[in-house]
């Protein structure tokens, strides 16, 4: 019994941290380093490297609170220009975060880990008219 309740304890306590369904602002990305997490907030720039395009969070470059990172070999799987089509508006990104040079990144692989931030409901109702 003892050792069902320690058991217990360690899974309940690890669920928050592994959990990826609570939204955090880009300004406290740099929490959860090696943690697979969902980040919403505004695209505020972008830039292109030889490597890749990063688009920034949370405030211009290079105070970003949150760079993403498309790597060059990944980018034909997103549509249209990511660096263009989410420029100013808010997004939320889910995707482990990694140190690059002490600050926050996110590496996106898969067009999936990035969508548009609703704050209402995606869905509205149709209203009938007679």
């Amino acid at each position: 019994m003892k050792h069902i309740f320690i058991i217990s304890a360690i899974i309940l306590l690890s669920v928050p941290r592994l959990s990826a369904q609570n939204i955090t602002p880009a300004k406290n990305a740099s929490k959860y380093f090696g943690y697979k997490i969902k980040v919403c907030d505004k695209v505020y720039g972008s830039s292109h490297t030889s490597d890749g395009t990063l688009l920034y969070l949370g405030e211009e470059y290079p105070k970003q609170l949150l760079t993403l990172f498309i790597k060059t070999a990944d980018l034909s799987k997103f549509k249209g220009r990511p660096d263009i089509d989410f420029k100013g508006k808010d997004i939320c990104i889910t995707g482990v975060v990694v140190s690059d040079k002490g600050k926050p990144e996110i590496v996106l692989t898969d067009p999936k880990q990035i969508k548009p931030y609703m704050v209402d409901s995606p869905v509205k109702q149709k209203s009938s008219v007679n």
